[in-house]
C-alpha cells in the first residue's frame, strides 16, 4: 500500500506492512457502528426550533443551511462555534442529520472537546466531533487488519530523537536549534506532501528559507523515514499519509467511511494543509454534504503547512456554495475591535481582500493603552505592577493574559509577576499531564484510591478536595506558594492546580469519591485537557489561538520581535501582522501594548515600536513622549518603572529631529537596521566608492588597534559601507549618516571627511579624543 504520489511514501510497500499477504478480519466493530435510522430521530419541528433562539440572523442562516456545501467567513469573536454546533444539533433535532452520520473536525483536543460538550448540552451527543489526527487515527486502526494485516505499528512518541539519529548516520552534526528546525522541515514536507527526493525543489518555489543545505536535509529526512521503517514505527504524520493510503487504494474501505460519514463540519479551515485537505475530498468522494468554517485573517500556521488557499477558493470549487459572513463581535469592545480592524485595514495580499470588517456588540470599555518602556526589565515589571492593579480591582487573575512573540521572552515576565506576588501559568511549554510531578500526583493519587482506607494520612480529610491536599502535601504542596519562579514554583503551580481541580470537580458531582477523580484524571489526559489555573496566562502568540481572557498584555511589540526578524517577504510580514491581530481579538475589555527601547537597564536604546502600530496608536505620527494618564489611554512609562533609561530622553529628542529614515533611491521608510545605515534598501543599486570603502576599512584598523578595541567599536562595516556611497563631504552631511553619533563625529570625524575627499592622513595618526569608552561604541 502507497500513499499515492506525491505523498511522501516509497513507491512499493515498506517490509512492515501487508505482514500476512492477504486481508485478515476487522477488530472491533464498535468502533463504526451502524448508523441509525431515522424513525430513531421523534424530534418534532417545534423542539429542533427551540435550538435557533438567541441566535443572531448571520448566525441562524448557518444553523438552518443543511443542504449542499456552506462556507462561514467568521470573525474573530463572531460566535463560530455556537453557529456549527447550533447547525449540527439543529439538523439532528429536526431528523435532517443522523448523529452517527456526521464527523465534526477542528484542529485542537480542547476545541473538539469544548465542541462534544456544547453538542451533548444541545441534545446532539451521538455526533463525533475529533481532530483530523483523531479521526484518522481511529479509521486507520479499525481498516488496517483488513487493509494490510496485523496491527497498525507503533506511533512514535518523539521524533526529534529520531531526527537526531538520522543526522548522526548522515554525518551530519546538528546542535538543539538545528535538530528541532530540521525537525518541522521534515513536518512541513510531510504534510504538503512531499518525498524527500523533491524537498530541495519544493523548497526553491516558495519563500521558505530552509536552515541548512536542502540537500542535507532531504539526506536527514531520506535516513529519517528508513529507521522508521525498520523499526516498524510511525509518526504523527504518517498517520494522516497512511489512511489517505488506505483510502486511495482501497475503494471498498473508502465506500464503508462514506457509508457511515455523510456529512462533515470542519473548524479553523483555514489551517488546513494539502495533505488534510486530500483526506477531507477522500472521506467527501462526490458528496457535497460540507461545512467549513474561517478566517483568513487568522492564518498563522503557515510554516507548519497551512494555507487560507483552501478557503479562499472554496467557491470556486464550490460554486453553489451558500456563504454567510459573521461579523457581530461578542467578545470585544468596540475601542479593541476598532483597533483590530485599523490593524487589518492596512494588511496587503489575498488574505487581506477578503478581511472582515467586524462591529462590536459590547458596551464601551477602556482605550487600549500603548506604553513605552526604557529596558525589558522596566516592561516586565510595569506590567506586573498593572496586573496586580487589575487583580485589585477585581479582574480574577485567570482572566489575565501575558502574550509573548516566543516562548524565551517570557522568563522575565515570570520572575516579574513572581516578584509582585502574582500567581501565574505557562502555556504551551509543556503538555501538563507529561509534567514529572504530574505523573507523580497521578501515581499517589491512584494508589490512595485503592488503599486509602488504610492510610492513617487520610484519616482526617473530611472531602474529596482534603483527601487530595492531603495526598499532595506529601509531594511538598502548600497552601501559599513558594518565593520566586523557577523549577520549584512551576511544581508547586502544577500541583495547585490539581488541588484546584478537585474543588471544582466535587462541586460538580455530589460524593465524587478519589476513585472517581482518578478516572477524570485519566480521561483529561487521554484527551489533553489541562485543568485551568487560577492565575494570570503567560503564553506566545501561536498558543493564545483560540482563547480569549477579560485582560490583555502584548508586549515586547518592537521591530524585530513582531515582525520577527526572520520574516523578510511580503507574505512572511502579513503574516505576521495577523497573528498581532489574533493577540489583539484575545482581549474582552482591557488590552496592554507595550514595548521597550532596550533589552537591559543601561543599554543603548536602538529598538523602535512594532512598525504594524504606526498610524494605530496615539502619537505614532511623529509626537513626542507623553506622561501616562494623557489622552487615548497613552502611557509612555517615564518614572514609575518605565523610564527610558540612561541618554533616553536625548535618543529620543535625536529619533524626533531625524524622523523617518528612507531609502535614497526608491524612497520607501526603512525599518531594518543594516538597510536605515546604508539609507537604501539591501535590493536598490548601490553607488559604493569601493577605493574609498578599502581606505575606510584600513583606517579603522589602525583606530581600533591603537584604542585596543574591536574594529565594529570604531564603525560597523555597514557605516563604513554607508559613508563610502554617501562620500559626505560637510561634517552635518556625515552626521546625517545612522551610526554617526555625536561622540564618533568629534573622534572620527575630521579623519573620515579627509579620506572621502582623497587626502591622505599622516602614518599611524589618531583621533583627538581617545580617552574612556564610548556608550555609543556597539550602534
Amino acid at each position: 500500500m502507497t500513499a499515492g504520489p506525491g505523498c511522501g511514501q516509497h513507491s512499493r510497500p515498506p517490509p512492515w506492512t501487508w505482514q500476512h499477504g492477504g486481508v485478515t478480519a476487522a477488530t472491533d466493530p464498535t468502533l463504526f457502528p451502524q448508523a441509525p435510522q431515522a424513525t430513531n430521530f421523534p424530534a418534532a419541528p417545534a423542539d429542533a426550533d427551540a435550538v435557533l433562539e438567541g441566535l443572531d440572523p448571520e448566525q441562524r442562516e448557518v444553523a438552518t443551511a443543511l443542504h449542499g456545501p456552506v462556507c462561514v467567513l467568521a470573525g474573530a469573536g463572531t460566535g463560530k462555534t455556537r453557529a456549527i454546533t447550533h447547525r449540527i444539533a439543529y439538523g439532528v433535532r429536526a431528523g435532517i442529520l443522523q448523529p452517527n452520520t456526521v464527523l465534526a473536525v477542528t484542529f485542537t483536543n480542547r476545541a473538539a472537546g469544548e465542541m462534544r460538550g456544547r453538542l451533548r448540552q444541545l441534545g446532539a451527543g451521538g455526533v463525533q466531533a475529533r481532530t483530523f489526527h483523531s479521526a484518522a487515527l481511529r479509521q486507520l486502526q479499525y481498516f488496517w487488519p483488513k487493509a494490510v494485516g496485523g496491527e497498525v505499528p507503533r506511533l512514535l512518541d518523539r521524533k526529534v530523537q529520531l531526527v537526531a539519529e538520522a543526522g548522526t548516520r548522515s554525518g551530519i552534526r546538528l546542535d538543539r536549534t538545528e535538530l528541532r528546525d530540521v525537525t518541522s522541515e521534515i513536518e512541513w514536507s510531510k504534510v504538503t506532501q512531499t518525498v524527500p527526493a523533491d524537498y530541495p525543489a519544493a523548497v526553491a518555489k516558495t519563500t521558505r528559507e530552509a536552515p541548512r543545505d536542502p540537500a542535507e536535509i532531504a539526506q536527514i529526512y531520506r535516513t529519517y523515514e528508513d529507521l522508521k521503517r525498520d523499526r516498524g514505527v510511525i509518526d504523527f504524520e504518517d498517520v494522516l499519509l497512511l489512511t489517505v493510503g488506505v483510502l486511495q487504494e482501497r475503494p471498498d474501505i473508502a465506500e464503508q467511511v462514506r457509508a457511515q460519514y455523510q456529512h462533515f463540519v470542519v473548524d479553523e479551515y483555514q489551517d488546513v494543509s494539502p495533505l488534510q485537505q486530500r483526506l477531507l475530498e477522500l472521506w467527501l468522494g462526490d458528496r457535497d454534504s460540507l461545512c467549513v468554517v474561517g478566517d483568513a485573517s487568522q492564518t498563522i500556521y503557515s510554516f507548519t503547512g497551512a494555507t487560507p488557499d483552501h478557503l479562499l477558493n472554496f467557491r470556486t470549487r464550490h460554486p453553489g456554495a451558500t456563504v454567510v459572513k459573521l461579523v457581530r463581535d461578542y467578545r470585544s469592545s468596540p475601542q479593541i475591535v476598532h483597533l483590530a480592524n485599523g490593524l487589518l485595514a492596512q494588511a496587503r495580499g489575498r488574505a487581506a481582500e477578503h478581511r472582515l470588517e467586524l462591529i462590536s456588540q459590547r458596551e464601551a470599555g477602556p482605550e487600549p493603552v500603548h506604553t513605552e518602556y526604557g529596558d525589558e526589565p522596566a516592561e516586565a515589571e510595569g506590567t506586573a505592577r498593572r496586573i496586580r492593579d487589575l487583580i485589585a480591582s477585581g479582574v480574577p487573575a485567570g482572566e489575565i493574559a501575558v502574550l509573548f512573540r516566543i516562548n524565551a521572552q517570557s522568563e522575565v515576565y515570570e520572575q516579574a509577576l513572581a516578584d509582585a506576588g502574582v500567581p501565574y501559568q505557562l502555556r504551551g511549554a509543556e503538555r501538563f499531564f507529561e509534567r514529572p510531578e504530574v505523573r507523580e500526583a497521578g501515581h499517589k493519587l491512584r494508589a490512595a484510591a485503592r488503599f486509602g482506607g488504610n492510610d492513617a494520612l487520610l484519616d482526617d480529610a473530611m472531602d474529596l478536595p482534603s483527601e487530595v491536599r492531603a495526598v499532595l502535601s506529601e509531594m511538598g504542596w502548600g497552601d501559599r506558594p513558594p518565593a520566586g519562579s523557577g523549577a520549584v514554583r512551576d511544581r508547586w503551580e502544577s500541583l495547585a492546580a490539581l488541588v484546584r481541580l478537585a474543588e471544582d470537580f466535587a462541586r460538580a458531582r455530589s460524593g465524587a469519591t478519589l476513585a472517581d477523580l482518578v478516572a477524570e484524571l485519566d480521561e483529561r489526559a487521554n484527551a489533553q485537557h489541562a485543568p485551568t489555573v487560577d492565575g494570570v496566562t503567560l503564553a506566545s502568540l501561536h498558543a493564545a489561538k483560540g482563547l480569549e481572557w477579560d485582560a490583555v498584555f502584548l508586549v515586547g511589540l518592537t521591530d524585530g520581535m513582531l515582525p520577527i526578524t526572520y520574516a523578510k517577504t511580503d507574505e512572511q510580514l502579513e503574516e505576521e501582522r495577523r497573528l498581532l491581530y489574533v493577540g489583539i481579538t484575545r482581549a474582552r475589555r482591557h488590552l496592554s501594548l507595550s514595548w521597550s527601547l532596550s533589552r537591559s537597564p543601561g543599554g543603548r536604546a536602538h529598538r523602535s515600536a512594532s512598525r504594524f502600530l504606526k498610524g494605530l496608536r496615539p502619537g505614532s505620527g511623529g509626537a513626542g513622549h507623553r506622561s501616562p494618564g494623557g489622552s487615548g489611554g497613552i502611557e509612555r512609562g517615564i518614572g514609575g518603572g518605565g523610564a527610558a533609561g540612561p541618554g533616553g530622553e536625548r535618543n529620543a529628542v535625536r529619533r524626533k529631529r531625524r524622523g523617518p529614515i528612507r531609502c535614497r533611491v526608491c524612497g520607501r521608510v526603512l525599518n531594518d537596521g543594516g538597510e536605515m545605515k546604508l539609507m537604501r534598501c539591501e535590493d536598490c543599486p548601490s553607488d559604493l566608492d569601493e577605493g574609498l570603502y578599502e581606505r575606510l576599512r584600513d583606517w579603522r584598523e589602525a583606530q581600533a588597534a591603537a584604542l585596543g578595541q574591536p574594529a565594529f567599536c570604531v564603525f560597523t562595516d555597514k557605516t563604513l559601507m554607508a559613508i563610502a556611497e554617501a562620500v559626505p563631504g560637510t561634517e552635518q552631511e556625515l552626521a546625517s549618516i545612522p551610526g554617526v553619533v555625536r561622540r564618533k563625529l568629534g573622534r572620527f570625524g575630521a579623519d573620515v571627511l579627509a579620506l572621502c575627499a582623497g587626502e591622505e592622513l599622516p602614518g599611524g595618526e589618531l583621533a583627538a579624543d581617545q580617552a574612556g569608552g564610548d556608550e555609543d561604541a556597539t550602534e
